[in-house]
């Protein structure tokens, strides 16, 4: 079983956000959990958490509780617990509960 990724996948994340300005997060990388796990989530969210003007969003409630165990937090654009949610948007999908907050409804 993998629990987590390894060295060289982790320097391949960097070196694709080393290029980037904005990181979409839905999922961490390992079993963060576990300490012995967790390396290559925590690696990464060093790397975004160190660029500046870069936008990180974070989705899903793993990857926010990972956020939150690596004190990545007050560096995140965004954080949403709806990780499936979050990627509907983005894909320009209406959401049924946002949908009805609009004002074509009142």
């Amino acid at each position: 079983m993998a629990f987590d990724i390894g060295p060289d996948s982790t320097k391949k994340f960097i070196d694709v956000l080393n290029g980037c300005k904005t990181l979409v997060w839905n999922g961490p990388v390992g079993m963060f959990e576990k300490a012995e796990y967790g390396n290559g989530t925590k690696d990464i969210f060093e790397k975004a958490c160190s660029k500046k003007g870069f936008t990180t969003i974070v989705c899903g409630g793993d990857t926010g509780s990972a956020a939150k165990k690596f004190n990545a937090e007050s560096y995140i654009s965004h954080i949403s617990t709806g990780g499936g949610a979050s990627l509907e948007v983005l894909e320009g999908k209406i959401l049924p509960g946002l949908s009805s907050l609009s004002d074509d409804k009142l």
